[in-house]
């Protein structure tokens, strides 16, 4: 199933627990219907809404991770386009994932991932995060896919 639909949103703002119960929802269905469970991928330039308030990114993140360790027939992507989000957000997601998927033939494990207990303020300040997001856009753009 491919949507578009912002029901996530409460009053055009990102809504953590609404999204949330969603994919929770949408699991339950999924095996319900005889599925072994849901692939589910999120383009945060959309997901965020259209006022673009991502100061809930961080926590939603975080929640969304405990959501994958107690269902574990739910798997996911998230999408940051560094051409359409702002760099410190960019910086935040880097932080905030385990695991990174370049193209159909490379991922690998985050060496910036952050631990929700060890995440402090000003973290996403580095600039050697933007030094490895452009690293990763370079390979991106050599390889013609993500």
């Amino acid at each position: 199933m491919l949507s578009s639909d912002s029901g996530h949103l409460q009053n055009e703002m990102f809504d953590i627990d609404r999204m949330l119960g969603l994919l929770n929802g949408a699991v339950s269905q999924a095996l319900h219907d005889g599925y072994d469970g849901v692939w589910a991928t999120g383009d945060m330039s959309w997901e965020f809404g259209p006022r673009k308030d991502f100061s809930k990114l961080l926590e939603y993140e975080w929640r969304l991770e405990e959501l994958f360790h107690k269902q574990p027939t739910l798997s996911g992507m998230c999408q940051y386009h560094t051409d359409t989000l702002p760099s410190n957000i960019v910086r935040q997601g880097l932080l905030a994932h385990q695991a990174l998927f370049i193209n159909d033939t490379l991922s690998r494990l985050n060496s910036h991932y952050v631990r929700r207990e060890s995440f402090s303020t000003g973290l996403e300040d580095s600039p050697e995060l933007d030094t490895s997001i452009k690293s990763l856009c370079k390979r991106y753009h050599e390889t013609g896919t993500v």
